[in-house]
């Protein structure tokens, strides 16, 4: 291919990101010109960051934590799960230099989750309600989840949230919970956690829930910690603790990589040869 992938990850912070490693690898395996860079953004200098992307013909560009709800409002097309959770993690630049955004956490979310795994018509308990809460539960809403509890610091401010949520999928009881007031999760077949609590240099040592309310999980139950690094975060190594089927960030992570280079190049790469790459760094690089 003679066209050159010209892409970056905005947000803040951004710290280490394994994103560069997928996308070198993909690039590598798929023989496709490219590069990756990593471009920390803060929240008063996202205009002049797309201003940069642009000018300096980026194709496009990752969004992360703080943008990916803001950056809708610059979009000129979006795709469905965007629409649905009102958050964007793949922009595409066009030609004319207009944005056009998708979310490809959904996916990404939805393609980690074993498709023998049967949650149409259960609970699921959710932990967050950031930008990356809302993408977890339109991918709980493809498999067919009928209730979530979302739990939150804040229940009061967390309504534009709720609102959002019970306004996109009208198939789902939503309750949202104040996390100090958590209950026993008896009842959850999935447990997912969207909040950084646990990841590298933030909080890593801490866990998202108290051991007692991981004990009242049945043992079919799923738990889902979209954190990929460490590897084993706090909550997944009390997954493994109580002998709790469960299911790491890195596979969301290689999956929703794997569909945004789709989208910018039309190449489908491999979830092995991706996830090999991953694990080298972390064994290798101390990652």
């Amino acid at each position: 291919m003679d066209k050159n992938y010209k892409l970056a990850l905005i947000g803040y912070p951004l710290g280490h990101s394994l994103s560069p490693v997928l996308y070198e690898s993909a690039f590598l395996d798929l023989n496709i010109k490219g590069s990756y860079e990593i471009l920390p953004t803060q929240s008063e200098d996202l205009v002049n960051q797309i201003k940069f992307l642009k000018k300096n013909k980026y194709y496009g560009f990752n969004v992360t934590i703080p943008h990916k709800v803001p950056l809708t409002l610059f979009l000129a097309k979006y795709d469905e799960f965007v629409n649905l959770t009102g958050a964007v993690n793949t922009v595409k630049i066009e030609e004319d230099l207009s944005l056009s955004g998708y979310n490809t956490d959904v996916w990404g979310f939805v393609e980690a989750i074993d498709k023998e795994v049967d949650l149409v018509g259960k609970k699921a308990a959710v932990i967050g309600t950031g930008g990356a809460s809302r993408a977890v539960c339109a991918g709980l809403y493809k498999r067919g989840i009928t209730k979530i509890d979302i739990y939150t610091r804040n229940v009061v401010n967390s309504k534009e949230t709720m609102d959002l949520l019970r306004q996109r999928f009208k198939t789902i009881e939503f309750k949202a919970i104040q996390t100090s007031m958590m209950q026993e999760l008896s009842d959850v077949s999935i447990l997912v956690n969207t909040t950084p609590v646990g990841m590298k240099n933030f909080d890593q040592n801490n866990c998202p829930i108290e051991d007692k309310w991981i004990e009242t999980l049945r043992n079919d139950s799923i738990i889902y910690d979209i954190v990929y690094n460490p590897l084993r975060t706090a909550l997944i190594s009390k997954a493994i603790k109580y002998n709790k089927k469960y299911i790491t960030g890195l596979d969301m992570l290689i999956w929703q990589a794997i569909r945004a280079l789709e989208i910018w190049s039309g190449e489908r790469a491999d979830f092995k040869t991706l996830k090999i790459a991953a694990l080298e760094k972390f064994l290798l690089d101390d990652f």
